[in-house]
């Protein structure tokens, strides 16, 4: 049976403006940075991105190194869109980056405008799109000049290739600078995307303060701290299925320290007395803030995903839960870093 999507997509989610643009995106957007690679199954990808879809999830983020190998979340995501999705493509956000080693030699990594270009060039191909909704630079590039990077965006936006620029792991300072650029140039930075969680408080200390003086959206990616922020480690044990177990993970079992595991179990009881998972809380405090568009979720299971989208119903917090939260998890915790 072709694939057709649920009437009932658009009840359940909210939807939020990017900074002072018109763009909005739903309160929960998904990430194919794990699970939808070559290594995994098709099936499952297609199933979760399909879900998620008729959760009212109309935002897609990828990577040009996203996998792995490198390139197959584009390609598996793009099979997704050939067999029925793409029926869709108007409700669709589809966001990808450059920025990480792609390639080998001098034209496979960093910021220069040959990468940037060219990466873009073939993630499109991959896909089998004329054009992304948002491109980024994924992260800041100390040996190629900001004017030509941000350059390079404008360049990808006026061409057609991408509706919308932004970047990713950028500091409050340089930030400002990209910015800065691209207003100069015509093309505005929409969108930053920054980690954020309750374990890595880091974007506090100036980076929200620069996106709300410069009208630029957020959406935080590693909500969850991969998963830390949710009950699969909270007995202390590594489940077989877990991204902590998988080889090719960021998250090593070394990082589910006794450290880490005392201020979960804290935080888990606070959510028990809210009356949310502990996974619904984490989102559903990321989302308070007001520079937040939305929160870049992953999944391996569409329960995860129904789990993420239920953050939504109770999204409000109480002086005292701030506090407690505070004390729990201060605004100076790295345990991410």
């Amino acid at each position: 049976m072709p694939y057709q999507a649920a009437e009932s997509r658009y009840t359940a989610m909210q939807y939020r403006r990017a900074g002072r643009s018109g763009l909005q995106l739903p309160a929960v957007s998904l990430g194919l940075w794990h699970n939808f690679g070559h290594v995994d199954r098709f099936e499952t990808a297609q199933v979760l991105v399909r879900h998620a879809f008729d959760c009212g999830i109309t935002h897609f983020d990828l990577a040009n190194n996203y996998g792995p190998p490198p390139g197959s979340a584009e390609r598996v995501f793009g099979e997704i869109l050939k067999q029925g999705l793409a029926a869709y493509r108007d409700e669709l956000i589809i966001s990808t980056k450059a920025g990480y080693v792609m390639g080998p030699g001098p034209y496979g990594d960093g910021g220069s405008r040959k990468y940037l270009v060219a990466s873009l060039d073939q993630s499109l191909k991959r896909m089998g799109l004329e054009y992304v909704d948002i491109f980024y630079h994924h992260r800041p590039d100390p040996h190629t000049p900001l004017e030509e990077t941000m350059a390079a965006l404008d360049h990808i936006v006026r061409s057609g290739k991408a509706l919308y620029a932004g970047v990713s792991n950028y500091p409050a300072d340089r930030l400002r600078e990209a910015a800065a650029l691209l207003r100069r140039l015509g093309t505005p930075c929409v969108i930053h995307q920054p980690r954020y969680n309750m374990l890595d408080r880091g974007i506090e200390a100036g980076l929200l303060d620069a996106l709300a003086a410069e009208g630029i959206g957020c959406i935080a990616f590693s909500p969850l701290a991969q998963g830390v922020l949710t009950d699969r480690y909270l007995s202390g044990a590594i489940p077989e299925d877990s991204r902590a177990a998988k080889a090719r993970s960021f998250l090593k079992p070394a990082d589910v320290t006794t450290e880490r595991l005392t201020v979960v179990r804290q935080l888990q009881q606070l959510a028990d007395a809210r009356g949310q998972t502990l996974a619904q809380m984490a989102l559903a405090w990321v989302l308070r803030q007001p520079q937040m568009t939305s929160v870049l979720i992953g999944a391996s299971r569409v329960g995860q995903i129904d789990d993420a989208v239920k953050a939504l119903q109770r999204l409000a917090f109480s002086a005292e839960e701030h506090a407690a939260i505070d004390a729990i998890a201060p605004p100076t915790l790295r345990m991410n870093a």
